[in-house]
């Protein structure tokens, strides 16, 4: 045997002999004896003991319980810390708690959430999508050092009670009591009109060193998925999300991964869909652990799929508490929380400061075209507002560009003829256009800058705006015009005939007419290119792929793409009246231009 081995197995059993002396003694549990039916099971973990079904079905714990009825009664002022023993709860039992905002289930069975239905997000039926993809899981399960309590009964004071709509604020209460008589409180909280639930854990009669808490039943995406693939993508989200005060990250994972182990702190972390997340938020940033992976279940084919989501870290008190946040994701709502929840929508690199002010753009975009809704109540009608607006504010930084364009355009037929002179000396050529451009005053540098920055600067502002129309809740349901009834899904107008992969959903109209006015808009912008073969080439490719791209976007999108193109084609019209093909004819009064002759350094 290896040095090793041996020096490795010795500090073992040194180890274990020390950990056998050093632990100290149980306490005896005074137990009472089992009736009949009720076999107790206990596995002490932790110094808390969770008794396990027994045979006849019933969960209980760890003295017989009182099988008397019980007075229903809600503990109405969640400021009272009153923690009284409950009366035994043998069966399982739900409790449905209504706010204005959200119906939740309660189950006393792991004192957790089985069941979120969300009323800010009704369907056109009316009907309130659940957002707990597995109820049999839930939200909100909880272990402390390792004891796992989703299989623990607990007993709560409105045993009798099946539903309780909330008026002005409720506490719900539970307790689950292990055979030694150490308790744990689990306190729900609740408001009238409030996004939160307020979640207080409290440990009675022994310490705990970690604790654990997860969303094992993942989130349900609340829109109807499409049918069939595209070669688009399908604008649903399904993310990981946590702000470890950095920043906010947003991860779509396809394997289980830990975030936040080495450094940084978590304010809050959850699940996100298209329209609404899910997240547990601490009143103080905390160096608790993300850990999330894929559930297996997908509703649909065009689902992304959620996640099982948990939080652990050491518990230096007796309380654990923090807000479940349910959160439609509308940008004024969630951004007067003020931590962070509107990057949630729109993020941006870090690196570059751009999580701070693309964001800001994307909130005053927003921001503009609710209030074009204010005064026009139609959503469709605010988006060609908007993007009006947009493109005459960029419209001086257009002009400099078209301008710049322009003028190297007027060198093209002498640029040519340098280059077919030259074509065999490329440093004479290089010194004969430098020589063109000092004749004529230009700078190719400064106009090369003077072309580009300016599109650059639109950039952010254009990306901005695809991606608001692409992600408001908003657009959701909202109609424009005749057959668009929903600028936030494609504007399709017969189902009956689709095309695979391109318009799976059904023929639409807009993505056609967007194709036809982004051919017309890209033809004019490639004109001053110098290269036919490459003009001719990008002219159909940009078409091409927006027609590809354009049959699953929302309607909202692909109307402020068109807008945006008919802009674009009528400036370029007012600002170059002739074609430049006209403008060369006339300039070399009708005479044929011809190759030069070819100089060539090399020696005879």
């Amino acid at each position: 045997m290896k040095k090793n081995n041996v020096i490795g197995m010795v500090l073992i059993f040194i180890i274990m002999v020390w950990w056998m002396f050093s632990m100290p003694a149980p306490e005896p549990v005074k137990q009472e004896p089992a009736t009949k039916n009720q076999a107790v099971e206990t596995q002490a973990q932790s110094t808390l003991e969770i008794p396990q079904k027994d045979s006849s079905s019933e969960l209980f714990l760890g003295k017989a319980p009182s099988l008397e009825p019980v007075q229903a009664k809600v503990v109405e002022d969640s400021t009272k810390d009153s923690l009284a023993e409950a009366p035994f709860v043998v069966v399982p039992h739900e409790l449905e708690v209504e706010t204005e905002r959200f119906i939740v289930t309660l189950s006393n069975q792991g004192a957790k959430i089985k069941s979120i239905i969300v009323k800010d997000l009704a369907d056109s039926t009316g009907k309130f999508p659940e957002i707990i993809q597995d109820s049999t899981q839930g939200a909100l399960s909880l272990s402390f050092d390792g004891v796992n309590l989703d299989k623990a009964l607990f007993s709560f004071k409105d045993s009798l009670a099946n539903k309780i709509t909330v008026e002005d604020s409720l506490t719900v209460a539970f307790t689950f009591t292990d055979p030694s008589g150490k308790k744990i409180h689990r306190l729900y909280s609740f408001t009238k009109d409030g996004a939160a639930i307020s979640q207080k854990n409290i440990v009675e009669g022994f310490r705990v060193s970690s604790y654990r808490l997860s969303l094992n039943g993942g989130m349900r995406e609340t829109e109807a998925f499409p049918e069939g693939k595209s070669f688009g993508a399908n604008y649903f989200f399904s993310e990981v999300i946590f702000n470890n005060t950095f920043g906010v990250e947003r991860e779509m994972i396809t394997a289980k991964e830990t975030f936040n182990q080495e450094s940084g702190k978590i304010l809050w972390a959850g699940l996100r869909r298209k329209y609404i997340a899910m997240t547990v938020q601490f009143a103080n940033p905390t160096s608790a652990v993300v850990e999330a992976e894929p559930l297996k279940e997908k509703v649909a084919e065009s689902d992304p799929g959620t996640f099982k989501l948990s939080l652990s870290d050491d518990m230096h008190s007796d309380t654990l508490a923090f807000d479940f946040m349910v959160l439609p994701l509308e940008w004024a709502a969630i951004k007067q929380y003020d931590v962070g929840y509107e990057k949630i929508i729109v993020s941006g690199w870090q690196w570059c400061g751009a999580d701070t002010w693309f964001v800001a753009i994307c909130g005053f975009l927003l921001w503009l075209l609710k209030a074009f809704y204010s005064i026009i109540p139609n959503y469709g009608v605010a988006i060609i507002l908007l993007t009006i607006l947009v493109r005459l504010l960029t419209t001086p930084l257009t002009l400099k560009q078209l301008r710049s364009s322009k003028d190297m355009a007027k060198l093209k037929p002498e640029l040519d003829a340098i280059n077919v002179k030259y074509r065999s000396d490329p440093q004479k050529r290089q010194a004969a256009i430098m020589e063109l451009y000092a004749k004529n005053k230009i700078n190719p540098l400064a106009s090369c800058t003077g072309g580009c920055f300016p599109l650059l600067l639109q950039m952010p502002i254009f990306f901005g705006l695809f991606i608001i129309l692409g992600r408001a809740i908003e657009l959701r349901g909202q109609p424009f015009i005749g057959w668009i009834s929903d600028l936030s899904h494609s504007d399709v107008i017969f189902s009956g005939i689709s095309i695979p992969f391109i318009m799976p959903h059904g023929i639409a109209i807009l993505p056609l007419i967007m194709v036809v006015t982004t051919y017309f808009q890209t033809k004019q912008s490639m004109s001053a290119m110098t290269d036919p073969a490459q003009q001719k080439m990008m002219t159909w490719m940009m078409p091409g792929m927006m027609f590809l791209f354009s049959a699953v976007m929302p309607s909202g999108l692909v109307l402020y793409w068109i807008i945006s193109n008919i802009w674009g084609i009528v400036q370029y019209r007012i600002i170059n009246p002739s074609k430049p093909a006209e403008k060369d004819k006339k300039k070399s009064n009708g005479k044929k231009i011809v190759d030069a002759e070819i100089i060539s350094t090399k020696k005879k």
